[in-house]
């Protein structure tokens, strides 16, 4: 049995963000780049892969250009209000991780009120754009993503409970679905099969840099699994997921304009996951192990993604 990673009581370590005062320095010297690092643009930018991939398979690679540039901008706009609210509401919990504590909120470049403002701003432009140049159900699809990420998981569960990770897939599954739905406006069976794929896929994927990233989360009393209840537990419950994920992309077949190419790929790739996170159980580096597992996780989604995308010319 691996050691569990101890952290110091929560309670104590977590404080409550929204009433501390806005800027941790008084005179903020933030540039447009670090504007830049508070929308987490890695993060959005994976997200509009998956985002165009739910609409171009849903139109079987027919949707036209200004609804393809109105999905991806109002998406990417309501993703990046997200991650803007939420580094505004983890700056305290930043502040005592090594890899979060240079960011620009918690360093004290930015005034946390700006960046609260800008997440706000966001939020209403990414709204409106999806409400009157897409369709409805994909801006409430939108709000209901943010309202998962920054309330339930960013303010409540991140700071109080293993399950945040698990609640956290919810908002994190929704991107691909507002693509199909763009295309569709309606919540179908290719747009449910799409949202539990991807939410069965975001637990294992974040778990593992859990794992890597366990002393550092420990010390910031951020409760996550592999914190709490140590690796071995962790392992166990990446393996689930990962294995109800497979037999669900092997059911994503029957989703209307997805092909063979699909259907192996998926196959290859997710009984290699499978097999990958067995091998978790009997390796001496656990650390290298989960570096490796979130890495494969990437591959992944991005493989699938990129044949979702070629499926119509296949």
């Amino acid at each position: 049995m691996e050691q569990t990673v101890q952290s110091t009581s929560t309670a104590s370590r977590v404080s409550n963000p929204v009433m501390e005062p806005g800027p941790l320095s008084e005179t903020p010297t933030g540039t447009w780049r670090d504007f830049v690092t508070v929308t987490k643009i890695g993060i959005t930018v994976a997200n509009m892969m998956t985002v165009f991939a739910g609409l171009w398979l849903a139109s079987n690679g027919q949707a036209a250009g200004d609804l393809i540039f109105y999905t991806l901008i109002g998406t990417a706009l309501v993703i990046m209000a997200g991650t803007c609210l939420n580094n505004y509401i983890d700056r305290d919990l930043d502040k005592n991780m090594e890899r979060t504590s240079k960011r620009a909120l918690p360093s004290g470049r930015l005034n946390a009120t700006h960046v609260l403002w800008l997440g706000v701003g966001f939020a209403l432009a990414g709204t409106l754009i999806l409400t009157f140049l897409v369709n409805p159900l994909t801006a409430f699809l939108g709000l209901i993503g943010l309202f998962v990420y920054v309330v339930i998981y960013t303010m409540w569960l991140k700071r109080s409970s293993t399950t945040s990770t698990v609640w956290g897939g919810i908002s994190g599954a929704v991107p691909i679905v507002m693509g199909w739905t763009a295309f569709t406006g309606e919540m179908n069976f290719g747009a449910w099969m799409l949202f539990l794929w991807m939410f069965l896929w975001q637990p294992p994927h974040f778990l593992a840099l859990a794992i890597r990233r366990a002393e550092d989360y420990g010390k910031a009393g951020i409760p996550l699994l592999p914190v709490v209840k140590g690796f071995d537990v962790t392992k166990r419950h990446m393996i689930r997921y990962v294995s109800a994920m497979v037999p669900v992309s092997f059911l994503m077949y029957l989703i209307p304009n997805m092909g063979y190419t699909y259907l192996i790929a998926s196959l290859i790739l997710g009984f290699g996951w499978l097999g990958l996170s067995i091998v978790g159980f009997v390796v001496k580096d656990t650390i290298k192990w989960s570096r490796i597992s979130f890495v494969y996780s990437l591959i992944y989604l991005t493989v699938l993604s990129i044949v979702m995308i070629v499926e119509p010319y296949l």
